[in-house]
């Protein structure tokens, strides 16, 4: 497809305008030309490039180290990293090349799921509420970049509504990834618009404004019958730009997979690989003091280890205490929620899981119990299990990182004539201890060999699961009421997503390992 072509499929009349700009814009001939306002937006299409006018930073290097970490391995991102002071020195569009190759080589198409399962959540931190303000005003959203389709495609598409995207296409072999690029690059921002070939057949002429040096303001005409308005931002000013609010995303971002639980810049990822060796022995003798010692001892001494805690619990001791047979509930964080809650009882607690690794339950220090997700067999195995001991059940089903709450099972109002709601928050730095691959017995590992992990433990009071405030319910009633409970306590947003969508959006499967 020509350069022609492709411009007039994409863009009758596009006007790209960013906030704050001044009220005019004086052209060569000496005319004014008044920028259109944001609202006129809403009967155009704003093309928007990612990295130059959406993203508060144009380097594209961490969202490449995350494909190369998450999708490669280790090996092949400190590869990268070694890479990255040659990939300084040289062009903009080799050094996209040279971390393509190294990224992509090799990998298999059908199982690259880091475009949708972890990038998006890096790429919606970095969004400039600025830039964002003029893409969502548009009636059509283009997006185009220099990046592969196959990396940015997810984000765009899923979470901020653009329609179009343009992005460069990878070459497949045997349906695996080569690391080539097809030749067909569409630039818009940070590039040289006057000799870039999709506007060679454009008249241009540039007027900078003296309001705003960072703004310039160039106008195009394509064979006399397509007109462009684009308006380019510079990093000073970016740098200016706030970040987008959580609550102003498009769609919310409640899944997001990977180990990485930072932004992986060269210096940062450079710090990681420097922690590897430690962090590898601080976790293996965290998990020691787990295994081995009671938990009068292990506590202290896990704190004086880095892991840090905080217990806070209702006015009725008896709620923590118990009788030793209690049902306690939890939204569901990490696979050491079991051993928070055991910790701060004082006991050991029975946990039923439903896809945690082999080597996790061989490797646990207290008893789990594998569910098998049919609904009579589990409901009478748990009602077993709680007369026989202190019983801790995720309604979730799985983890969620995010603020978020998933829907609670009804099964905990049918066990148990009360339940004890706990209400669990964690923190991490450096490597997130989940996650919905094969190797799911490592997530201890990785949660244990972050430098200071937290965990927040909050008993609230106990619940009668027969009526909501002296009126009788159902059982569907009452696990939304506890999900609500526990929303409300931690801030935390209630859904009705389940396990399945989970595992669906990030795994491409129904949960089952």
């Amino acid at each position: 497809m020509s350069s022609k072509d492709l411009f007039k499929s994409v863009l009758f009349l596009c006007r790209f305008v960013l906030p704050r700009r001044p009220s005019a814009c004086h052209t060569n001939h000496g005319r004014s030309q008044r920028h259109p306002s944001l609202e006129d937006l809403a009967s155009q299409t704003v093309v928007c490039d990612v990295e130059g006018a959406l993203l508060r930073t144009s380097s594209t290097f961490p969202y490449f180290m995350l494909v190369a970490l998450e999708a490669g391995g280790f090996l092949r991102g400190l590869l990268l990293l070694l890479l990255h002071p040659l990939i300084s020195c040289l062009g903009h569009e080799v050094g996209i090349r040279i971390m393509v190759m190294v990224c992509f080589f090799g990998l298999r198409k059908e199982d690259f799921r880091v475009g949708r399962a972890a990038l998006p959540k890096f790429f919606l931190e970095q969004v400039g509420l600025e830039g964002f303000e003029v893409l969502r005003r548009g009636g059509r959203r283009v997006c185009v970049s220099s990046m592969p389709t196959v990396m940015v495609e997810g984000f765009l598409k899923e979470y901020l509504d653009v329609e179009v995207v343009l992005g460069r296409e990878l070459k497949l072999l045997g349906g695996y990834y080569t690391g080539l690029m097809e030749d067909r690059v569409i630039g818009f921002g940070h590039v040289d618009l006057a000799h870039h070939q999709l506007f060679t057949h454009c008249k241009v002429s540039h007027h900078i404004s003296t309001q705003y040096e960072v703004y310039v303001h160039i106008n195009y005409t394509v064979y006399e019958s397509i007109t462009c308005e684009v308006c380019l931002v510079g990093e000073a000013e970016k740098r200016r730009w706030h970040p987008l609010p959580s609550s102003q995303y498009p769609k919310p971002l409640v899944f997001h997979d990977g180990r990485i639980a930072f932004t992986p810049d060269a210096i940062s990822t450079l710090c990681m690989f420097l922690w590897f060796p430690l962090g590898f022995a601080l976790a293996f003798a965290r998990a020691l003091v787990f295994l081995c010692l009671p938990y009068a001892l292990c506590v202290p001494l896990l704190a004086f280890l880095g892991m840090h805690s905080r217990l806070i619990t209702s006015d009725d001791k008896e709620e923590r205490r118990g009788d030793g047979s209690q049902l306690y509930i939890c939204n569901h964080r990490t696979l050491l929620d079991g051993l928070y809650i055991s910790a701060a009882l004082g006991r050991h607690l029975t946990a039923t899981t439903y896809s945690v690794s082999r080597i996790s339950e061989w490797f646990s220090p207290i008893r789990t119990v594998r569910l098998t997700r049919n609904r009579e067999e589990d409901a009478a195995r748990m009602k077993k299990l709680v007369q026989e001991g202190d019983l801790l059940v995720c309604p979730e089903g799985t983890t969620c990182r995010e603020p978020y709450l998933l829907r609670f099972s009804q099964l905990v109002a049918e066990i148990s004539r009360e339940v004890v709601p706990v209400a669990l928050e964690s923190w991490v730095s450096m490597f997130y201890g989940t996650s919905t691959g094969k190797l799911k017995f490592l997530d201890p590992l990785y949660f244990l060999m972050n430098p200071f992990p937290c965990y927040e433990v909050e008993f609230m009071a106990r619940v009668a699961t027969g009526a909501i405030g002296g009126k009788e319910c159902s059982s569907y009633e009452m696990a939304n009421h506890l999900q609500a409970e526990i929303g409300t306590r931690l801030g935390f947003q209630c859904t009705s997503l389940t396990r399945k969508d989970k595992y669906l959006l990030l795994a491409g499967n129904e949960g089952t390992i």
